[in-house]
């Protein structure tokens, strides 16, 4: 038996889960509905925090 079939090598594997949510704004200009989003989400207001109803997918990659 070879030496590098004793020992069971390691592995780093990056797991990568994706939430996804739209939400609705009114605002005047595209540039408003961002900035309220993004300030709604930094807030963590209830309609802003995902969870797992947003899970969107999964990727799996070795890490050197």
């Amino acid at each position: 038996m070879k030496a590098e079939h004793l020992f069971p090598k390691t592995f780093k594997v990056r797991i990568t889960e994706t939430l996804s949510k739209v939400v609705e704004v009114e605002a005047e200009t595209v540039e408003e509905a961002v900035s309220t989003v993004n300030e709604n989400y930094i807030k963590a207001e209830p309609n802003y925090i995902l969870d797992y109803n947003d899970y969107q997918g999964v990727e799996m990659e070795i890490e050197e």
